[in-house]
């Protein structure tokens, strides 16, 4: 049984509690920008293939309290690495302090490679390790003097579900976007649209949520590669994933005013697999005017981070608020940074959220209609 930890970005706690139990995951239990629970090795395989809204999946080895150096060192070499990290693992190390005593990052990650390498000396007879085995990455967080040693099981994070090549930059990852649409409540019954679609990842989201395709059915991960999780726990946890597929009908629109970012959405849709149920079409977001008997709206315009972007955004807001509250039957659930968007839009929200996209304090306005 492992102790697995989840790091989101801030406000996605619940969203990803709610996941992990839907899931079957034990003792889920959430903190600020992580999301601990305890599973074996096919609890970790489906969580890195199925889950939507988390950052990766962490084995967390050990957590203590530390505010010097021999005390990291002793505490990370009685961590019983042996269990996890074979003979000719690779086990690099790297993380982050925070309001701590120990600050300096370089010295933390050598005091935390010596202790696990003397641990492992002791344990295999050995006095030199080549390294030339499977990956298990070491990451640690120091806050508050409080110690989180993991190793991380997915490679690349989450958000990479391999639809969206890597040149492609786009403002919202896919698990905050899969986040907004999780948000929304929508599940494929409604009509669904993304008026500031850019490249596609929102309405794509929705797509693979509808479908209730999994977000990493495609893609590996890291520990796929370790000898101790056998590769029939990845295969049955794939098929169990597809099992879970729904097969329908679904109106799910995207549309943008820029030509060039909807010619990169319908690319990135066919990539993931969704291309025929998710429509893209060139459009003005000020000018929308769509009919529906019951709707969501889920998107993420500019938010205007420079003073001239600012006031563009603004317009934005101002014009899309007047279309929107012309509408009628859709539910609007729109991100933004922009401390004025209330004001500019024309309305009140019926209700806000805190997120944060990124590094970047967003609220997640919510109009009910």
């Amino acid at each position: 049984m492992y102790d697995l930890c989840v790091p989101c970005l801030l406000g996605l706690e619940g969203p990803i509690s709610d996941e992990l139990r839907r899931l079957g995951m034990n003792d889920v239990a959430a903190e600020n920008g992580r999301v601990y629970f305890k599973g074996d090795a096919a609890s970790l395989a489906a969580a890195n293939i199925c889950l939507r809204t988390g950052e990766r999946v962490l084995i967390e080895a050990g957590r203590f309290h530390a505010t010097s150096f021999d005390a990291l060192f002793e505490s990370v070499k009685a961590i019983p690495w042996e269990n996890y990290i074979p003979k000719d693992g690779a086990f690099p190390v790297k993380g982050y302090c925070l309001n701590s005593q120990l600050m300096s990052v370089p010295d933390c990650q050598k005091i935390i490679k010596k202790a696990i390498a003397e641990r492992l000396k002791i344990k295999y007879h050995s006095v030199w390790f080549e390294e030339t085995g499977a990956l298990y990455q070491i990451q640690f967080s120091i806050m508050k003097d409080n110690v989180s040693v993991c190793i991380d099981t997915s490679g690349s994070g989450l958000h990479k579900r391999g639809y969206r090549p890597a040149h492609n930059v786009a403002p919202l990852k896919e698990t905050m976007a899969a986040a907004l649409v999780t948000l929304s409540r929508y599940r494929g019954r409604d009509d669904f649209c993304d008026p500031f679609c850019g490249s596609g990842t929102i309405p794509i989201e929705a797509a693979l949520i509808a479908r209730n395709v999994a977000p990493g059915i495609n893609r590996k991960f890291t520990a796929e590669s370790w000898k101790s999780i056998p590769s029939l726990v990845w295969t049955q946890a794939r098929e169990e994933a597809r099992s879970r597929e729904f097969h329908g009908e679904y109106n799910i629109l995207g549309s943008d005013i820029d030509p060039n970012v909807i010619k990169i959405a319908r690319e990135n849709a066919e990539r993931a697999g969704v291309a025929d149920i998710v429509r893209f079409e060139v459009a003005d977001a000020m000018s929308f005017s769509r009919k529906t008997e019951s709707g969501t709206i889920v998107t993420n315009p500019p938010y205007g981070e420079r003073i001239m972007e600012k006031q563009e955004a603004e317009e934005l807001y101002r014009g899309f608020g007047k279309a929107w509250s012309s509408s009628e039957n859709w539910r609007l659930y729109l991100l933004s940074s922009h401390t004025e968007f209330e004001r500019t839009f024309g309305r009140q929200a019926d209700k806000k959220r805190k997120l944060y996209n990124g590094m970047i304090k967003c609220d997640l306005f919510m109009y009910f209609k």
